[in-house]
């Protein structure tokens, strides 16, 4: 990928699953957990185009993608059962911590944006609340009714960045994502995004982030004028 100008900001908004936890394994194991009495296989080039929407389109998706002789709301209650018993013990992706209280040290102020609902959010961070304190704000797409529309659209970043105390210019935020949905999103929004995608994604799907990297832990918050790391 060609080398993008990187420009300072003042705010840095999250997704949260894949990103910061590792909860995409866990995932897919729900998911293949429906799909087992169907005797259909869950794959990644499946689950690459799911990547960051809410929950209602990811169940019209799957009923038809795999012909299931259910409604799309059957998908989501089970779906839902599935994640509440795996969730629970999602852990933290390598470098998110550090990075998360290195901005609260700083002042920087930061926000999460994820498609999950509000009762997932609370869910999936079961093991982590103190740390997931720290953020200024949470949009919770699924559940947050200002967002109108789920990520490929900006609607998300666009709502978490007007929460804050004093709201930045979308050209002042910059979004950490994981999947091409949210990147979509973030560009659309008219903000900066650090990708860092699964490692089986085709690079092109990782193309129109303004920085790739391999692991929270490679970020450099210097390079868009943030303070920098101490160690």
């Amino acid at each position: 990928m060609a080398n993008k100008v990187l420009r300072k900001v003042t705010h840095c908004i999250f997704d949260m699953d894949g990103l910061l936890l590792d909860t995409e394994s866990l995932y897919t194991v729900a998911m293949q957990t429906i799909l087992d009495p169907f005797g259909k296989t869950f794959t990644f080039d499946v689950k690459e185009q799911l990547m960051g929407l809410q929950t209602e389109p990811v169940a019209k998706f799957m009923v038809k993608q795999y012909d299931l002789p259910i409604p799309w709301e059957e998908w989501v209650k089970q779906q839902h059962d599935n994640t509440r018993k795996l969730m629970r013990n999602a852990k933290l992706m390598p470098g998110a911590e550090r990075l998360l209280r290195h901005l609260h040290a700083n002042k920087v102020p930061f926000a999460l944006a994820t498609s999950s609902g509000a009762d997932m959010v609370e869910l999936k961070t079961t093991d982590h609340q103190e740390l997931f304190s720290l953020f200024n704000h949470k949009v919770c797409g699924s559940t947050d009714k200002e967002v109108a529309n789920g990520k490929p659209a900006p609607d998300i970043f666009l709502v978490a960045a007007g929460r804050f105390p004093i709201p930045p210019d979308a050209s002042n935020c910059l979004v950490f994502e994981d999947s091409p949905n949210g990147v979509t999103a973030a560009n659309s929004a008219g903000m900066q995004v650090v990708m860092v995608p699964d490692e089986r994604l085709s690079p092109e799907k990782s193309s129109h982030a303004t920085q790739v990297l391999r692991s929270l832990e490679d970020f450099k918050p210097e390079q868009f004028g943030l303070p920098p790391f101490q160690n």
